[in-house]
């Protein structure tokens, strides 16, 4: 089973999300997919959204079979405010609650300078990367609110407070999600919790395009000297979800980075 097989041990994640619901978004790959999994075998329902369906509903399949849970998947770009309503609308429609949201989908558009960046190129890295996970995030949270709790994970990134130089439109994205987790906090509390998780480089499939020795470099910014594998997001992820672990756990800002320097 997942757990066992990525951090070892026999049902160690078992129960802890027992019939809940969760909502994933960029939820059919790299760390997307790795939290979707890993909350099937806590016993979790899981709303699998990517803009792709044919991968959301490959990896609903693979849920349902190895974990026996009900996996919704939708299709959804929530750059676009309508399909977050509608996303929302059907998760509702499905499951009547949703327990935990996890804004994680996200892009970082490589651009020749800044001078260059188009007005749509920004304007989709800030509706993926923020205005996505405001909408979903204001339409979800109150209704976790008036329905007596929830958990909100927003993931963000290192770029939100070390930008570089190919990434400032993504970084300034980033940075505004970090904000927004805090003011969620204050507006959905004390009952809906709501935290970031802020990610350093990760090997997911995005990585197989990085240039030679990029990798190499960046092992060498943190001290775990090394970059992050997917399966290692899922730890901090089930920690936020857990109304038990993470009770006390509101507003803040979980580094996941190997300790960037």
């Amino acid at each position: 089973m997942y757990w066992a097989e990525h951090f070892g041990g026999e049902g160690v994640a078992v129960g802890r999300l027992s019939d809940r619901v969760v909502v994933v978004t960029g939820g059919s790959r790299g760390l997307g997919r790795e939290m979707v999994l890993a909350f099937a075998e806590a016993g979790a329902d899981v709303v699998i959204a990517s803009r792709k369906i044919d991968s959301c509903v490959a990896l609903a399949e693979e849920v349902r079979e190895k974990y026996g849970r009900r996996a919704l998947p939708v299709a959804c770009n929530v750059s676009d405010w309508s399909q977050c309503d509608a996303l929302a609308e059907t998760a509702y429609a499905e499951f009547g609650r949703v327990d935990v949201l996890v804004n994680n989908a996200g892009l970082s558009p490589l651009y020749p300078s800044l001078d260059q960046v188009s007005e749509a190129l920004f304007d989709k890295v800030i509706g993926v990367n923020l205005k996505g996970p405001f909408r979903l995030s204001a339409l979800i949270g109150a209704r976790m609110k008036e329905a007596g709790g929830g958990s909100i994970i927003n993931v963000s990134s290192i770029e939100a407070v070390r930008p570089e130089p190919l990434a400032v439109p993504y970084s300034a994205a980033k940075a505004g999600l970090n904000a927004l987790t805090l003011g969620l906090a204050q507006t959905y509390g004390p009952s809906v919790r709501v935290n970031t998780i802020q990610c350093g480089p990760f090997a997911t499939d995005i990585s197989a395009a990085w240039p030679d020795g990029l990798r190499e470099e960046l092992s060498k910014h943190n001290a775990a000297a090394r970059v992050g594998e997917p399966h290692e997001i899922v730890g901090a992820a089930l920690f936020l979800a857990d109304p038990s672990a993470s009770a006390f756990c509101s507003a803040a800002t979980l580094a996941l980075d190997g300790g960037w320097r």
